[in-house]
């Protein structure tokens, strides 16, 4: 049994020293760790035991497998890592399926139970010769970090365990029941309001909570709250699981009114938005041109040229230590560059990406199926490589093959050295020269997130761009939602046509149901790879026709045209006949289905077997 608590910091070993031999060996303190007792009595200490508690986050959504995958925005390349369990939903209590890290029950009551440490001790600071304010500061960042790990449990699990106090040894008993989902979201906004007045006023460094993310936070739950999968009548309504199951009050509201919780959405998220600081091309009156509508979409997510004003909260790297978030580029980009193709965009999430002129992308139009890539809303430009994006120079052993640094997603006729015409396969497909094994299985391979930069060769060079907790925007697309279900339909087209027209995006102007499309579908787009699909899909109870659905490719051939004479391969319409043809991901690879007890996750069984007042989640 651990009879006290320490922290290890390899880094301190010279806060103390060495006595000689002596009778007392016995009680020398171990050179690599801290008694808790004394942590609490050094500002220095207590800072680096709250720093810590930002481990939790990992990598923040850039580990090498990505939420995205598990909906339709994309899927994982490379099989049997648990992917499948979860879009096939074939979920069950001894094998959830994959989960990030961030994510795993463990790990999260694990950092909770530092949160409340931290809490505790700093309740009445032992700093000498410190104010008040600096024990504060880390109070107010363990308040957020608590929140924010409850808030991660509450989103995939419904109603949890609320653990607001450490546990002791001795104990007479250390099961616990979930807290409803009511309570829940009121304990977490309890949270995030104490954190934003403990940090109001403070400035944070980068990578560190402020008042903002606590508000940001907040509005994000609420959200949640107010959605359709956590009013009990309407989610029973939709699902005959939730339905049956006999303890709906751990999966949402059983009582109160939608009004009332949409208003308090609307409230919180209202309060981010005036936090204009962190706006970032807003306040315009008409759109951009697509070219500064894919820049300033790019800006954002790489966090640069004014785009990092967006962020709220976020996970930086650096590039001094070897972090899985910094390999984005390695872990996504084409293999044709020597790289691992795993998260890659599928068709179901290209399609939704309207034209120029605001109308939806339809295969039925010919001449949207004879050229798919062309005006299309800019962020696709910023957020998609596809056959033909130009992109970096080819490595050494592919710059041969090709000069021109475009993404060969197809097969192509070109002349060989004989004169004649054969068939040959793109350097970024699975049938490359390249590392086949790491081709894209869609046609397609995610450029959101990963630099740009020519310089940065993303198999062996790590990058810098940082992972969006909170962002600016998404706070924005908060309030729109509630504005929409609360019927101030006009002040939600006010700052979606502002979203929209940074993006070079024409403005809307529906009402009732169509405009409430039109807004999941910008939220679909502006928020892709953020790790928010997932959980929109779920709380709006669109998961059987959207995560449910099967995954979509393209199959791109190009022929020569009478008389061309092609040796080495460049997309280019004058010389080739191009055809493009959306099908379905070979079922072998992943057969997406929906059960509808996936709109939770189920508590693994060593958590049941552990706790026995726990309630699994229906369906399970």
């Amino acid at each position: 049994m651990i009879k006290r608590s320490t922290i290890a910091f390899g880094t301190i070993i010279a806060l103390f020293t060495i006595a000689g031999c002596s009778d007392d060996f016995v009680n020398t303190k171990p050179l690599n760790e801290v008694p808790s007792e004394d942590v609490w009595k050094d500002p220095g200490l207590a800072q680096a035991f709250v720093t810590d508690i930002y481990n939790g986050l990992g990598n923040g959504g850039f580990d090498e497998q990505m939420l995205a995958s598990l909906t339709d925005e994309a899927i994982f390349t490379h099989p049997g890592r648990g992917i499948n369990t979860i879009t096939e939903a074939r979920s069950n209590p001894a094998d959830i399926g994959w989960v990030n890290n961030t994510l795993n029950w463990t790990n999260m009551y694990q950092r909770i139970r530092a949160c409340n440490l931290a809490i505790e001790n700093l309740a009445t600071p032992q700093f000498e010769n410190t104010s008040s304010i600096e024990a504060n500061v880390l109070k107010g960042e363990a308040y957020f970090m608590r929140a924010y790990f409850h808030h991660q449990l509450l989103r995939y699990y419904g109603g949890i365990p609320i653990v607001d106090r450490t546990y002791k040894l001795g104990e007479a008993d250390y099961t616990i029941e979930r807290n409803t989902f009511a309570e829940c979201v009121d304990f977490i906004v309890s949270d995030c309001d104490q954190a934003a007045q403990l940090l109001d006023g403070k400035t944070m460094a980068a990578g560190r909570t402020s008042r903002a993310a606590a508000l940001a936070l907040k509005a994000r739950v609420l959200l949640y709250a107010a959605s359709d999968l956590h009013d009990m009548p309407t989610a029973s309504a939709n699902s005959s699981d939730i339905a049956g199951f006999s303890n709906p009050e751990l999966l949402g509201y059983t009582s109160g009114t939608r009004e009332e919780r949409w208003q308090r959405a609307r409230d919180a998220a209202k309060e981010v938005v005036d936090l204009n600081s962190y706006a970032f091309g807003f306040g315009l009156v008409a759109p951009v041109t697509a070219t500064e509508g894919t820049s300033n979409y790019s800006n954002i997510a790489m966090a640069r040229n004014g785009g990092e004003k967006e962020l709220i909260f976020a996970r930086y790297f650096i590039n001094a230590k070897d972090e899985g978030g910094a390999w984005v580029g390695r872990n996504n980009g084409p293999n044709g560059y020597h790289n691992w193709a795993g998260n890659t965009p599928i068709q179901n999430l290209v399609d939704d990406y309207e034209m120029m002129d605001g109308t939806e992308f339809d295969w039925n139009n010919a001449d949207h199926a004879a050229a798919p890539y062309t005006d299309r809303d800019p962020r696709f430009y910023a957020t998609v490589l596809y056959d033909g994006a130009p992109w970096k120079p080819r490595t050494a052993d592919a710059a041969g093959k090709d000069p021109y640094n475009q993404i060969q997603t197809g097969q192509y006729q070109i002349v060989n050295s004989s004169g004649s015409v054969v068939s040959y396969f793109g350097l970024d497909t699975r049938q490359s020269s390249i590392e086949d094994w790491n081709g894209t299985r869609t046609g397609y391979y995610m450029k959101k997130f990963i630099d740009p930069n020519p310089a940065i060769v993303d198999q062996n060079t790590r990058q810098q761009v940082p992972w969006p907790f909170l962002r600016y925007t998404e706070a924005v697309l908060n309030y729109i939602e509630a504005s929409i279900e609360l019927g101030e339909e006009a002040e939600a087209i006010l700052w979606l046509n502002q979203i929209r027209f940074r993006a070079g995006m024409p403005a809307v102007a529906e009402t009732g149901t169509a405009l409430r499309d039109r807004y999941r579908n910008e939220r679909r787009v502006e928020l892709a790879y953020e790790e928010h699909r997932y959980h929109d899909a779920r709380r709006w109870m669109i998961a059987p026709e959207t995560l449910g659905q099967k995954a979509g490719r393209i199959n791109i051939t190009a022929t020569l045209k009478a008389g061309k004479d092609v040796r080495i391969y460049k997309y280019d319409p004058d010389n080739y006949n191009y055809k493009y043809e959306p099908l379905n991901i070979d079922p072998g690879i992943e057969n997406r289905a929906w059960l509808d007890k996936m709109y939770y996750l189920p508590i693994h069984r060593d958590e049941i077997n552990r706790n026995n007042k726990l309630v699994q989640n229906p369906g399970y």
